[in-house]
């Protein structure tokens, strides 16, 4: 039989069923309702906020009735006896004792104090009406009439009538006020008590939650650590003593704590990302570590930062020499903020520099911020030897007394050479304070002595020189000696590399650092080799950085009395596809304020006069279009020793082209150049 209906009707067909209302039952309809509103977002927030006055209530009770009694005692008493602290036990019986005392005392004050009041208001009553009574006499005496006995007591009861009225009028009003004032506070306690609260209803939604830390919320996150010995400690009543309650710091909350028995600050900084999923932040954005270690708190308490939501992705201020200023290298160039919103300053002299982290995170604009700020020094000489093929530095060109870039042997061994001469200038120097009779070079005794001047060499991509197969055992011997030797004499060192091995950043060299700068790494092992050994175990860990997030941020040592700091580094903009460079009208600056002897270049690389036309036709070969910001770099590697060519960028090409008549197409934002204008070109002045 098909289940098709019939296409007409059917008399056999006999259909039976009951009629029934399209609405639903009352009770059913009653509790659909009574979802919907349950369940409504508005609902529940006028709810939760309502009963904020009942939970405040309680607390307001609770807290009236713990000042009233011992309870508090008893508690911290238990606290104490978990805790092991005999000193702490000993004088919170004493306070518990001389409590109860004077509560005692109060009490029985108390008691005494109806029959004061009765004593006193028979007195006070008297003598009104013995003054009312002598002020009738007077009045009768004056006016020879007995009547006037009385006008005093009349003009009493009309004041006191008068006074009555008035307060009957206000009475309400007041009652109101005081009701108003009254909801809010038992509503702003209950509130404060409920951010503590991590489950439940009455715990505020993900828009309200986390935006203030408070002691009891560290509490109530601490609770909840995956740590046996801690939620033990706690059911044995244990609670942490707050060497300081969370503060306002910066751009977040600082706060220093106990832990029981059996915790270390490392276990807690091994769990956060629960710690800070319990305060309601981001991984990134909660920093426990070591107190006694960061010299901020007691042994065996932590120091925590909690960031505000979201700081961290904030960008860092602009450079604040940019567009004027000078640097002193002496006492430190500008490199960043923290996430409190305070000015970081990297210390330079009679330090040393490392920066680590995998490629694309920020390490190597770090360098140029700090090689900038050296720049701005009028005393300064600087060598950078970038031992890779790019133009991270080539713009700082002019200001540099030293440029070196490449990767083959021969820059390479140029590196070394450096080095080597590094550590001689060391020996020479110490000779030289010696005869002055100095302890150390000073920018007084720099200024006053030529050959005194702070030099500064940065070493970028410094795996080249130290993986070297040959070379690089005798530069890290070199490395190693100038760094011991060389902080009083006002050379420094500055290295970066992306790896963390041994061949490629050598632990004696990184333990001879002041300065640890590292970005994101995946390990603790890459950690541990740019931080300096134990770092990762005393919560000083890159490994917690978002990679492709939290690009320009690093963890950084010895810029601080902090054990670190979480240093968000300023950007000094630069585009490679239209070769701008921020840095480089920093560095015109810079140039005409530097002193005479500090631009000199080596005697091994003198000068040279170069046809730019010819050079372009060169490195241009048979390729029809050109990206214009390419052929700076094809330049210096064709003529490393053309001053002209060090500093040379996309964009001041560009503007020599239009000087000499060549053309340059600009298609999609990028200019190219096309090697048939270059023979068109009509000759420009002296070639």
């Amino acid at each position: 039989m098909s289940d098709r209906l019939p296409a007409v009707p059917d008399d056999d067909l006999i259909v039976e069923g009951e009629i029934v209302d399209d609405e639903p039952p009352a009770p059913q309809r009653a509790a659909g309702t009574a979802l919907a509103i349950v369940s409504d977002r508005r609902a529940q927030f006028a709810a939760r906020h309502a009963a904020y006055v009942g939970l405040g209530l309680g607390v307001f009770f609770r807290r009236l009735w713990e000042s009233r009694s011992a309870s508090r005692f008893d508690r911290w008493l238990r606290g104490a006896e978990a805790a092991g602290d005999r000193e702490g036990l000993l004088a919170i019986e004493d306070r518990r004792a001389r409590f109860v005392k004077d509560r005692h005392d109060r009490r029985m004050d108390w008691l005494e104090i109806p029959g004061k009041i009765a004593r006193e208001a028979f007195w006070i009553l008297g003598a009104t009406l013995a003054v009312l009574v002598l002020i009738g006499g007077a009045l009768s005496v004056a006016r020879h009439s007995w009547a006037m006995m009385l006008d005093p007591f009349v003009t009493a009861a009309h004041i006191v009538a008068f006074l009555v009225a008035a307060v009957s009028a206000g009475w309400f009003p007041f009652l109101v006020t005081v009701a108003v004032i009254s909801l809010a506070l038992l509503w702003t306690l209950g509130r404060r008590h409920a951010r503590g609260m991590t489950t439940g209803w009455l715990a505020p939604n993900q828009e309200e939650v986390g935006v203030v830390v408070t002691a009891d919320g560290i509490v109530v996150a601490l609770q909840y650590l995956p740590v046996a010995e801690m939620r033990r400690a706690f059911k044995d009543g244990w609670v942490p003593t707050f060497h300081q309650t969370p503060v306002l710091d910066g751009q977040g909350y600082s706060a220093v704590f106990s832990l029981p028995y059996g915790v270390t600050p490392q276990m807690v900084a091994d769990q956060r990302p629960v710690l800070a999923r319990n305060l309601h932040r981001a991984e990134v954005e909660v920093w426990p570590s070591d107190a006694e270690k960061g010299g901020v708190g007691p042994a065996g308490f932590v120091s925590m930062w909690v960031a505000n939501r979201g700081v961290l992705s904030k960008p860092a201020p602009e450079y604040p020499l940019l567009h004027e200023g000078t640097a002193d290298v002496f006492e430190g160039v500008p490199a960043g903020a923290s996430p409190r919103g305070d000015a970081i300053t990297l210390p330079v002299i009679y330090k040393n520099f490392v920066a680590g982290g995998q490629m694309g995170m920020g390490k190597s604009n770090a360098c140029r911020v700090v090689m900038l700020g050296a720049a701005l020094d009028p005393l300064a000489e600087l060598w950078i030897h970038v031992l890779a093929y790019n133009g991270d530095f080539d713009s700082y060109a002019p200001r540099l007394a030293r440029y070196v870039k490449g990767a083959e042997d021969e820059e390479i061994e140029a590196a070394v050479a450096s080095l080597d001469e590094l550590y001689t200038e060391v020996a020479r120097r110490e000779k030289r304070l010696a005869e002055l009779g100095a302890k150390k070079v000073t920018r007084g005794l720099a200024m006053q002595n030529a050959d005194l001047r702070p030099r500064l060499a940065l070493f970028s991509e410094c795996h080249e020189m130290f993986g070297h197969q040959k070379l690089g055992q005798e530069a890290t011997d070199l490395a190693a000696n100038v760094l011991r030797r060389a902080r009083k004499t006002a050379i420094w060192l500055g290295f970066d590399t992306q790896s963390s091995r041994k061949d490629a950043i050598p632990p004696k060299v990184v333990e001879l650092v002041s300065v640890n700068a590292c970005f994101y790494v995946k390990s603790w092992r890459s950690n541990d080799g740019f931080l300096g050994d134990g770092s990762f175990a005393a919560g000083i860990r890159a490994t917690e950085l978002r990679p492709g997030r939290d690009i320009g941020t690093s963890l950084i040592t010895g810029v601080s009395d902090a054990q670190f700091e979480l240093l968000k580094w300023h950007f000094v903009e630069v585009n490679d596809d239209t070769g701008y460079d921020a840095a480089a009208e920093v560095i015109e600056r810079a140039v005409a304020k530097a002193k005479p002897g500090v631009l000199s270049a080596p005697a091994s690389a003198p000068a040279e006069v170069r046809d730019l036309i010819a050079d372009l036709l060169e490195v241009a070969g048979n390729e029809k279009r050109v990206r214009l910001a390419e052929l700076p770099a094809r330049l210096r590697a064709l003529a490393p020793g053309c001053r002209e060519y060090r500093g040379l960028t996309g964009a001041a090409l560009w503007e020599l082209l239009e000087y000499r008549g060549v053309r340059v197409t600009n298609t999609g934002n990028v200019p190219r150049l096309d090697p048939l204008d270059l023979h068109q070109a009509l000759p420009g002045p002296g070639e």
